[in-house]
């Protein structure tokens, strides 16, 4: 079982919530990502569409991923929207972990609006051969 599985309960979305900078926040949305697992490390693979490097807060913290994205699109001047399926609101991902990442060597690289995210594990956690003498 992975030990990066749990998404945290939403928080109740009727209080302001700010980012990093204190700049107040809309309600957020939740993207939608995949957890992957291999030996070494944790993989989590998160659909940002609209963000760019800018836009986007990755913490990674004792027992937290935190993912903020925020879309850069703006409307260009003199379109009216008819129709529109997507919503203005950052996106916002929180998963658990039991502190068995080493933050240290976290990796996260964004490209064409999906975030792939390495966590690796402590070195305790990698599976070893143990010689029989």
């Amino acid at each position: 079982m992975s030990l990066l599985n749990t998404l945290l309960p939403s928080r109740a979305r009727t209080q302001s919530q700010s980012d990093s900078q204190g700049a107040e926040l809309p309600q957020s949305v939740k993207p939608a990502y995949e957890v992957k697992e291999t030996p070494e490390a944790w993989g989590v693979t998160v659909n940002l569409p609209g963000v760019n490097k800018e836009g986007l807060e990755l913490t990674a913290e004792e027992g937290h991923l935190r993912i903020v994205g925020r879309r850069a699109w703006k409307q260009p001047a003199g379109w009216t929207a008819l129709h529109r399926e997507s919503a203005d609101a950052p996106y916002e991902l929180v998963l658990t972990h039991d502190n068995a990442i080493n933050l240290d060597a976290v990796v996260a690289e964004l490209t064409d609006g999906v975030l792939s995210v390495s966590l690796p594990k402590h070195e305790a956690l990698k599976p070893r051969k143990i010689a029989v003498k």
